[in-house]
């Protein structure tokens, strides 16, 4: 789930963002066209300005800078203004990032988010025809195609796990069985995790499972994970009621029905390159934006947890595409697999048993270790789309 920063440690962040309201709207319908596929996207804090509101079907480079005072991302959205097709993430003032996305023809939308909040500064986006072929070349596309069947594998057999595990969970949950679903959150929630934005796609049930207490809008109802974490980790100020057994069951009973959903929906799905080298860098960056603060798991603190399979889900992705990006940039590829390397040696260091220390257990010298971990991985992996699909 993408969510803004709150207050960080000084270890994690140097900026405080400052939230904005999102109701503008932004007009793309511009008489010029990016005939070759490249687009200036400016975000400032209350403003989405496109260089062009139409482009030709094939790769498309969102060039994205951020000339406000607020970290932003941007989004292409599909037609329904819901299904996610490309993002880029935590896109600091005076930044650009690059989004890299193979495009049908067809209508969509384009949202920057300030503050990373709300449903955006929203616009059509028109792609046209170019009558190009979507296919990469021929060696390529066949290991393209690889790699999608065995993501499409792997994001099957974590919505099942997770969907097992769920049921069990909710189970423990709503029989009052406090310990036991303490001990179990963490590890179901990790399949969660995995497989974050395929689960983020579906605009519509990505919030129902993991939004954030500190995201909702006015008058947003609450459910999902963080919720029950919420109430198996009380806080201890004298406001927070905890929820009746009445209400223990319509929260697990929408979280079981929510995740059967996500099971559901991921059956038959097939990705692209563009698809997989996006997701890896989007497990990443929820990692800088959420993990590494400690702010995730605010009640809980298994944050390391959710740090360490984002990482694995990230790697997955990778190791699928590895073989296409070898043919195309094998330096790329090593250096990749480098920085994945000493990642997970960092956070080796804080496993405890079958798990990791709880994160509020971290020094600040150790939060920055990793962050400065994430940070050395997340700028090759940013090239990791373009180097395969352009």
């Amino acid at each position: 789930m993408s969510h803004r920063p709150l207050g960080l440690p000084a270890a994690a962040l140097a900026a405080v963002v400052l939230l904005v309201p999102l109701t503008a709207c932004t007009d793309n319908s511009r008489s010029d066209a990016a005939s070759d596929g490249t687009l200036a996207v400016e975000s400032t804090d209350d403003a989405c300005n496109l260089s062009a509101g139409e482009a030709p079907s094939g790769n498309l480079v969102f060039e994205v800078t951020n000339g406000g005072s607020d970290v932003t991302e941007f989004y292409l959205l599909g037609d329904d203004g819901l299904r996610i097709v490309g993002e880029v993430e935590n896109v600091g003032p005076g930044l650009t990032r690059d989004l890299v996305v193979r495009a049908a023809p067809g209508q969509y939308f384009t949202a920057c988010k300030p503050g990373m909040v709300g449903d955006g500064i929203r616009a059509s986006f028109t792609v046209t025809d170019s009558g190009e072929d979507l296919d990469l070349p021929d060696d390529i596309q066949e290991l393209v195609e690889t790699a999608s069947s065995q993501y499409a594998a792997y994001v099957r057999d974590q919505s099942e796990q997770l969907l097992t595990a769920t049921q069990e969970f909710a189970d423990l949950y709503t029989s009052g069985r406090d310990d036991e679903a303490r001990a179990a959150y963490a590890p179901t929630h990790m399949h969660w995790e995995r497989i974050e934005p395929v689960a983020e796609s579906f605009g519509d049930l990505d919030p129902r499972l993991d939004l954030w207490e500190a995201d909702l809008a006015e008058g947003e109802e609450w459910t999902g994970w963080h919720r029950i974490e919420k109430d198996l980790w009380p806080p201890a100020d004298s406001d927070h009621t905890p929820l009746t057994t009445a209400e223990r069951h319509a929260m697990a009973d929408q979280l079981v029905a929510d995740t059967q959903d996500l099971y559901d929906r991921t059956r038959d799905l097939t990705y692209t390159a563009d698809q997989l080298g996006n997701g890896a860098k989007e497990l990443l960056d929820e990692v800088a934006t959420g993990k590494v603060t400690g702010e995730e798991e605010i009640w809980s603190h298994t944050d390391l947890w959710d740090f360490q399979v984002n990482v694995e889900g990230a790697r997955i992705a990778f190791e699928d595409l590895r073989p296409a990006l070898e043919v195309k940039d094998p330096e790329l590829a090593t250096t990749i697999a480098q920085r994945f390397d000493e990642l997970q040696v960092l956070l080796d260091q804080h496993r405890d048993g079958d798990g990791f220390v709880l994160y509020t257990e971290l020094s600040d010298d150790e939060v920055r270790e990793l962050s400065d971990g994430v940070n050395a991985l997340s700028e090759p992996l940013s090239e990791l789309t373009a180097a395969v699909v352009l």
